[in-house]
């Protein structure tokens, strides 16, 4: 068998949860920290079959059958290495490489990098504790790092000397450049970082792969980072998750911050499973990283303008990962603060209030909606409604999204449509009150189904009932909902009539001249009548 690329079937491991591509074939049932099901591999009634998503496995305790997501596809599907390779790589959305043995010369390349990538780091944190990083050291102090935390992180500094291109210069200079951490100019080789705060960037190995520099003279942009590289890839890349995976298992959540030093300052400040996008806006490969790790995410932004640009961008990155075992939150930093300052000044305290009262995603877009559209006006709601159907759609589990598309509705007709509380101005007839099955079965309609509502809002209003009160669930599609409320709006209107011809015969007897009248309500009663059975025998 040949040595496939290892890069690609590690991708394939990072994009895709183990959970998702089992419960393809085995309905899941989670308990505790795993998924239960029905072994596919041998026939039995109790579950015995468990998955890990944190770790990537699958084990049966009844027939022995372990493995990960290739095995599995390759068992289940009945497929040979490279066709199941081929199906997960189709269902993670990524181009099929050509498969080959990985060469000698890459991996000695690789294990060169890591070697330039580590040496630089040990450097970088020497020199922050030598006199020439004095200044970038009484930086990172004020900021509340202790020197445990500098050690832990490898937080170094780099000098405005050529400091890297001077100690490499007995390494391969291709090998070096690949690194992106020095560059060839006119008169040789210069360091790509020159008198910055050093921030190294681990893979989720631990492995240095890259580094942030912070300018300490307040120069603009404050932070670069390495640019890309075989080692490195910032939309992949999560600031921090090496040091918060454990926590994130142990929290059942990750928390999502914006910068490094928020997103350090966090995790040695009673919050380890917190990490930071890096370089780049949120994609949706941090995403897909973190919700293999745990559905559960809270993003965490600075209430400013740009802050709230963030969340609606997550927002809408998050959709298609969101299933019924997600718990997406937004909390937000107000007062121009950020969590560094929120933890410095208030404590921890203050920053698990604000975590607390994060807003679920639910509220979160409809907030959205409300605020970026008018939805006084016909025009803003309409604008608003497609805002809201346009992020739905992109829920990739079904039965999920169709619970976020009722949702919406009901939020939508409870508060954009306000039939129901100016419902006393409506002219009513008086008809009798409806008994409780009738109650009952209309209030649970009108929040079931509130298009139907909507249509029939007038007839509704006239019933005099409080639509927020609990009723029972019931059997009944959208089909049958309206036909029993066309059925009900009918045979109320035929008792108004019948009640009209009474009156009128009432008149009649005492001499008026009513004869017409009542022809002509004899007429609207047969009219009502053939509805009301054409109606039954649909």
């Amino acid at each position: 068998m040949p040595k496939y690329d290892r890069n690609f079937t590690d991708e394939l491991r990072e994009r895709l949860s183990i959970v998702d591509v089992v419960s393809r074939r085995v309905p899941l049932v989670k308990k505790g920290q795993n998924y239960w099901g029905c072994c596919p591999f041998h026939n039995e009634k109790t579950p015995s079959f468990s998955v890990n998503e944190e770790k990537g496995f699958y084990h049966c305790f009844g027939c022995g059958e372990h493995g990960d997501i290739i095995s599995f596809t390759m068992k289940s599907e009945n497929l040979d290495f490279k066709a199941a390779i081929a199906e997960l790589a189709n269902q993670a959305g990524l181009k099929m490489p050509d498969y080959k043995p990985k060469p000698a010369a890459q991996i000695q390349r690789e294990e060169s990098y890591y070697q330039i990538m580590s040496g630089a780091t040990d450097i970088y944190q020497n020199l922050l504790f030598s006199p020439a990083g004095e200044n970038a050291l009484n930086y990172v102090r004020r900021r509340g790092f202790s020197d445990d935390m500098i050690k832990k992180y490898r937080i170094g500094y780099a000098p405005k000397n050529n400091v890297i291109a001077n100690k490499f210069v007995n390494v391969k200079q291709d090998n070096l450049l690949a690194t992106g951490m020095c560059r060839r100019g006119d008169y040789g080789m210069y360091d790509f970082f020159r008198d910055k705060l050093m921030f190294p960037i681990f893979n989720a190995h631990g492995q240095v792969v890259a580094f942030s520099g912070r300018s300490l003279d307040g120069s603009e942009p404050k932070y670069i980072n390495t640019t890309d590289t075989e080692l490195f890839h910032k939309r992949k890349t999560i600031f921090g998750f090496n040091f918060a995976r454990d926590a994130i298992h142990r929290a059942n959540r990750s928390i999502v911050v914006e910068g490094q030093i928020d997103a350090i300052q966090m995790q040695c400040n009673g919050f380890p499973e917190t990490v930071a996008p890096l370089g780049t806006a949120l994609t949706d490969e941090h995403i897909a990283i973190l919700c293999k790790a745990n559905r559960n995410i809270i993003f965490c932004f600075d209430g400013d303008g740009a802050g709230q640009k963030a969340a609606a961008r997550a927002c809408d990155i998050v959709m298609p990962f969101l299933r019924d075992t997600s718990d997406v939150k937004f909390a937000f930093v107000t007062g121009g603060k950020d969590p560094d300052e929120v933890l410095k000044s208030g404590g921890v305290n203050a920053m698990q209030k604000i975590i607390d009262g994060a807003t679920p995603l639910t509220d979160f877009l409809w907030n959205l909606a409300n605020t970026e559209f008018n939805v006084s006006t016909p025009n803003g709601r309409s604008q608003a409604e497609k805002f809201i159907r346009q992020k739905t759609s992109k829920i990739t589990d079904a039965g999920l999204r169709n619970e976020y598309e009722q949702e919406y509705k009901q939020r939508i007709f409870n508060a954009w449509h306000k039939w129901k509380k100016n419902y006393q101005n409506i002219p009513k007839i008086n008809l009798p009150t409806v008994d409780d099955i009738t109650k009952n079965t209309v209030i649970f309609i009108v929040n079931k189904y509130p298009e139907i509502a909507e249509r029939y809002g007038d007839f509704l209003a006239t019933l005099n009932l409080n639509f927020d009160e609990n009723v029972p669930e019931m059997q009944m599609d959208e089909k049958s909902a309206e036909k029993y409320i066309v059925s009900l709006k009918l045979q109320k209107y035929l008792a108004h009539l019948q009640s009209e011809k009474k009156d009128l015969t009432s008149k009649l007897l005492a001499g008026a001249d009513v004869g017409t009248a009542i022809n002509e309500v004899n007429k609207k009663i047969s009219d009502a009548q053939q509805k009301i059975d054409a109606l039954i025998s649909m």
